[in-house]
């Protein structure tokens, strides 16, 4: 090479480079100009989100699937929405095909908290058609409307406006994605069949013989979620979808009194029997079975979550990773329970004790409002929808919070239709296996559904967390 072709290499490369720091510099500026997300409190994340408990609570067929939809759909637009301001995290639109999420204007401020209230405020009255009670109603319009006067005093007029009108955009962009999935969208409408596409289920036409699921009283006579199996998750591939568990977890019907399915039927039964204050405490405590009493096993770890965000007075930037890979999880985790459970078929335990042990026999768990006594959900056992989607929050709080973070969970504080005496523990996977636990202590499910329930449910929390969040 002579001297003159090296100067013009030189000079070439010399391009390049300069252009590369330009580049960088931009991208960089883009980033420097915008106050960063973690310097914002949660408050506004965390507000919205229990008014969402409170919601749920009322909100007819929200139980057991779509409402942890609306929590996964609800938090990965607001870390969409927010991300650009997070230098240390990535945006997952291109993981999921059909997203488009809109783009922040280049060098424009941006209030993140206002951001959020664009997202939760323009969001929530889509997932939550219903009318809720009237006091609930009023505290959903106290709530945006004090926020945003808040936000408006921080953040001045110009940029809390631009800022929640981005929030309002990227949130229709996710709710838009969301109607795209048939067995999704709307299932809250049909509990027991499905909305958009007008599929029946005639669980008879599934009965093969004992052991097969079939209607329990008190409730309804149809299964609910018979098609919820088949939406749309954000880390299970369809292949995923079905618990596979090891051989013996899955038990063989018989009735023999030696077998390994009579043993599990004596546990549910026998723990139902006992009067120990602590067992009828922990079934109480985990329950989150009856509408209009409290939230949903799903959005309970959520309600774990939050206490959680104020215990640690945690930023925005951890909320928003906290409310996403939480509720993304649970609706993963609702998924595939409710598609393994419709795969198996199993039948819940007191038909197979009131046939072989006991006639008279009714579970633990008692409707305080109807006066419904012995209630068993309406759907197949294994696996125990509870024990997966404790599993999977379980799991995702602990990506975030740590895998021995201890807590006193007071999510019934003050209950007196129940024993809601607070519980301490020492990790969230211990609260994971007691609320598996408490299913048998009520007499609703086999060990072995809430055994493998926990074990699936923490796979799917570590699929949605294992998602590219860092860079």
């Amino acid at each position: 090479m002579n001297n003159r072709t090296l100067l013009q290499f030189c000079a070439s490369l010399l391009l390049v480079f300069s252009l590369f720091i330009v580049s960088c510099k931009e991208e960089d500026d883009q980033v420097s100009d915008q106050k960063l997300v973690a310097n914002y409190s949660a408050e506004v994340q965390l507000e919205w989100n229990k008014l969402f408990l409170e919601i749920e609570r009322y909100a007819a067929g929200y139980r057991p699937g779509p409402a942890p939809r609306a929590l996964g759909h609800l938090g990965l637009a607001a870390y969409e929405a927010c991300v650009t301001g997070m230098p240390g995290y990535n945006s997952l639109e291109s993981q999921f095909n059909g997203l488009n999420i809109p783009n922040i204007e280049v060098g424009k401020e941006y209030h993140w908290p206002s951001v959020v209230q664009g997202v939760y405020s323009v969001m929530m009255p889509y997932f939550f058609t219903q009318e809720p009670p009237a006091g609930v109603r009023n505290d959903w319009d106290v709530l945006k409307n004090s926020l945003d006067q808040k936000l408006l005093a921080e953040a001045g007029a110009e940029v809390f406006n631009r800022s929640k009108a981005y929030g309002e955009a990227v949130g229709l962009a996710v709710w838009e994605w969301s109607t795209s999935d048939p067995y999704g969208h709307e299932a809250y409408k049909n509990p027991f069949g499905n909305y958009t596409t007008n599929e029946t289920y005639d669980w008879a036409a599934h009965y093969d013989g004992p052991g097969d699921w079939q209607p329990t009283v008190p409730g309804p006579t149809s299964p609910m979620g018979p098609f919820f199996g088949k939406a749309r998750t954000f880390a299970l591939k369809e292949s995923e979808k079905i618990c596979r568990p090891p051989s013996h977890y899955y038990m063989e019907y018989s009735e023999d009194p030696h077998s390994e399915y009579y043993a599990e039927a004596l546990q549910a039964y026998t723990k139902n029997a006992a009067t120990d204050y602590n067992v009828e405490w922990v079934g109480e405590f985990w329950s989150d079975d009856l509408l209009n009493l409290t939230f949903s096993p799903g959005p309970r770890w959520v309600a774990i979550g939050n206490q959680v965000i104020e215990k640690e007075n945690a930023n925005l930037e951890t909320s928003l990773e906290m409310y996403a890979k939480v509720g993304m999880s649970l609706n993963d985790a609702a998924v595939g329970a409710w598609a393994s459970k419709y795969r198996y078929n199993v039948e819940r335990p007191v038909t197979y004790i009131t046939k072989v042990i006991d006639p008279t026999y009714k579970s633990n768990l008692n409707n305080p409002i109807t006066g419904d006594i012995g209630v068993v959900p309406a759907f197949p056992a294994f696996p125990s929808g509870h024990s997966t989607m404790g599993g999977a929050g379980a799991e995702a709080l602990a990506n975030v919070f740590g895998y021995s973070y201890g807590m006193t969970d007071n999510c019934h504080l003050g209950r007196t239709e129940f024993e809601g005496v607070p519980r301490t523990f020492s990790s969230f996977k211990e609260m994971a296996d007691e609320n598996a636990w408490s299913r048998v202590v009520l007499g609703t499910h086999w060990n072995m559904d809430c055994v493998e329930g926990v074990r699936f449910g923490t796979e799917i929390g570590r699929r949605v967390c294992a998602l590219p969040w860092k860079k």
